[in-house]
C-alpha cells in the first residue's frame, strides 16, 4: 500500500521506508535461501549415492583400461553419397557383432559421414575382433516347424552349420554342447523392401517386400507350410519367431507384440540383412593395460594435487568465504563424478583434463564474486549489501565466459564427430558438463552459504576486515 509522509518529516521517513523495504528484501531473500539449501543438500545426497553405488561403475576408456581401436571407412569412391541410414545401420550390425563377444562397456559410433569408430576395451584377442567386424551378416528365414524359437536363441542352420557366436561365453568356451540345427528357406538376400508401420489402434507390424525372383518360392513354401513359424535370424541368433498364416506371394507382414522401437529395427534388420554399405579397416591401434594403470595412477595423482592447492588458496585468501567457496567446490566435484557415472561417461585422459580444467573455471567464478564484494566493502558498503551487490555485479562476467566456453565446448564436439577424433569429443563432453555445474555451484550454492552464514553473522564479523579477507 502507498504510504504518506507527514509534512516536514519527510527525510524521516523516508530513511525509515527505506529500512523497511530493505529488512523485507532481506527476509524474502532468506527464505529462498533456505528452500535452494534444501535443492544443495538433495543433489549432494544423489551424488554421493551414485558415487558409493556399485551399480555405477567409472567407464574408462581405451587409453585407461586397454584394448583395440579399430576405424573402418566406406570402401566407396569418396564422390559416392552414403545415406545417413545406411552407415548408422551399419554401425548396428557391428554393434551386435562386438557385444558376442563379451566385450565390457564397448563403444562403435559413426565417425563423420563415411566413417565408423569402433572401441574394445580389455580386448585380449585383437585379430578375431577384427575378422568378426569385418565380416558380412547373414539373415535367414529358417524352418522351425510348430515352436516359436524366443529372441536371442543361439541356433545353428544348414546354410552354415558351424558354431554361431553366441554359443561361446565370455572365456570364448562354447557355452553349450551343439545349438540345434535348423532348416533354410531364404537368406536376407530375397528382401527387396522392409518399412514399419501401425494400426489405428496402436499396434505395430513389418511390411516387407519380395524380390521379383524368390516370390514363386517363398509363395510356394507359406502355402505348403500354414500354421507353421519361420524365424528370421541373423548371424545365428534369432530376432523374430512369426507364425505363417496366409499365402505370401510378393507381400507380406509380420505382426507381434512390437513397440516402436522394436518394429523399426526389425525392419533395419530385414532390409540390411548385411552390411548395406562396404567397410575396410582404415586404421587400428591396440593400447597396453600397463599404459592405461600408468595414466590413471598419474591424473589421480595430479588432480588430487591440484584440487588440493585451489582449496588451500581459497581458504588462505578468502579466508570465511574462501572456506565456504571450497565446500562448493568439493560438492562441484562430487557431483561432476557423479554426472560420469550416471550418464555414463567414458573417461580418457583427454576427458580428464576437460575435468580438472572446469575445477579451475569453477574457482574463477568464486573469485569474480569475493573480489567485487571486497570492493563493495572497501567503499564503505555493509556486509549485507556487500554480499547482494557482489554477486549482482559478477553474474554477467561469469555468465558471458562460461557461455563462450560451451560454444567452444561445441565446436569441439563438432569437430571431433566429423573427424572421427574421439579423444577431442571426450574433452569437449566433460568440459561442457564441469562449466555447468560450476555455474551451478559457484552462482547457486556458494551463494547461498555466504548468505546464510555471513548474513547470520554479519553484526559480528562486519568489522573482522582480516576474517572477510579484506
Amino acid at each position: 500500500p502507498p504510504i504518506v509522509c507527514p509534512a516536514g518529516d519527510s527525510d524521516h521517513c523516508r530513511q525509515t521506508v527505506t529500512e523497511i523495504l530493505k529488512r523485507s528484501r532481506q527476509k524474502c531473500m532468506q527464505g529462498k535461501d533456505y528452500l535452494w539449501l534444501v535443492v544443495i543438500l538433495a543433489v549432494a545426497s544423489w551424488a554421493i549415492w551414485i558415487v558409493q553405488n556399485p551399480n555405477y561403475p567409472i567407464r574408462q576408456g581405451l587409453d585407461l583400461q586397454g584394448g583395440l581401436q579399430v576405424l573402418l571407412k566406406a570402401d566407396l569412391p569418396e564422390e559416392t553419397e552414403i545415406e545417413p541410414a545406411q552407415l548408422d545401420t551399419s554401425r548396428q550390425i557391428i554393434e551386435q557383432r562386438v557385444n558376442a563377444l563379451g566385450v565390457a562397456e564397448p563403444l562403435v559410433q559413426t565417425e563423420g559421414d563415411r566413417r565408423i569408430l569402433v572401441e574394445l576395451p580389455g580386448i585380449d584377442n585383437p585379430d578375431e575382433a577384427v575378422s568378426l567386424i569385418q565380416e558380412t551378416a547373414l539373415l535367414e528365414f529358417v524352418d522351425t516347424g510348430s515352436f516359436p524359437l524366443e529372441e536371442g536363441t543361439c541356433i545353428r542352420t544348414t546354410l552354415n552349420e558351424g558354431p554361431s557366436r553366441c554359443e561361446y561365453d565370455e572365456a570364448g568356451n562354447l557355452s553349450v554342447a551343439s545349438a540345434p540345427t535348423y532348416e533354410t528357406v531364404m537368406t536376407g538376400a530375397a528382401i527387396q523392401s522392409a518399412e514399419s508401420a501401425s494400426t489405428d489402434f496402436g499396434q505395430y507390424f513389418v511390411d516387407f517386400t519380395l524380390r521379383a525372383e524368390e516370390r514363386e518360392l517363398f509363395a510356394n513354401y507359406t502355402r505348403a507350410n500354414q500354421g507353421e513359424f519361420l524365424t528370421i535370424v541373423l548371424d545365428k541368433q534369432v530376432i523374430s519367431s512369426p507364425q505363417i498364416s496366409a499365402v505370401i506371394e510378393g507381400e507380406g507382414t509380420i505382426t507381434g507384440n512390437f513397440s516402436l522401437e522394436e518394429a523399426q529395427r526389425l525392419a533395419l534388420q530385414l532390409r540390411f540383412g548385411s552390411l548395406p554399405i562396404p567397410l575396410v579397416i582404415d586404421s587400428t591401434r591396440q593400447i597396453g593395460a600397463t599404459l592405461g594403470e600408468l595414466s590413471v595412477a598419474a591424473s589421480v595423482r595430479a588432480g588430487t594435487i591440484g584440487v588440493a592447492v585451489v582449496l588451500l588458496f581459497m581458504l588462505i585468501y578468502y579466508r570465511l568465504p574462501g572456506f565456504l567457496a571450497d565446500l562448493a567446490l568439493l560438492l562441484y566435484a562430487v557431483a561432476n563424478l557423479a554426472i560420469f557415472m550416471a550418464i555414463p561417461v567414458t573417461l580418457t585422459l583427454p576427458a580428464i583434463t576437460g575435468f580438472l580444467l572446469s575445477t579451475g573455471m569453477a574457482v574463477d567464478a568464486n573469485i569474480l564474486v569475493f573480489e567485487r564484494m571486497k570492493e563493495e566493502l572497501r567503499r564503505g558498503s555493509s556486509l549485507r549489501e556487500a554480499i547482494l551487490t557482489g554477486f549482482d555485479r559478477a553474474w554477467t562476467s561469469i555468465r558471458d565466459s562460461n557461455i563462450a566456453t560451451l560454444v567452444i565446448c561445441l565446436v569441439l564436439w563438432t569437430f571431433g564427430r566429423s573427424f572421427g577424433a574421439s579423444a577431442v569429443q571426450g574433452f569437449a563432453l566433460t568440459l561442457a558438463i564441469g562449466v555447468m555445474v560450476s555455474m551451478f555451484t559457484a552462482v547457486i550454492v556458494t551463494r547461498t552459504f555466504v548468505r546464510l552464514v555471513l548474513g547470520q553473522l554479519a553484526n559480528r564479523i562486519s568489522r573482522s576486515s582480516w576474517l572477510l579477507g579484506v
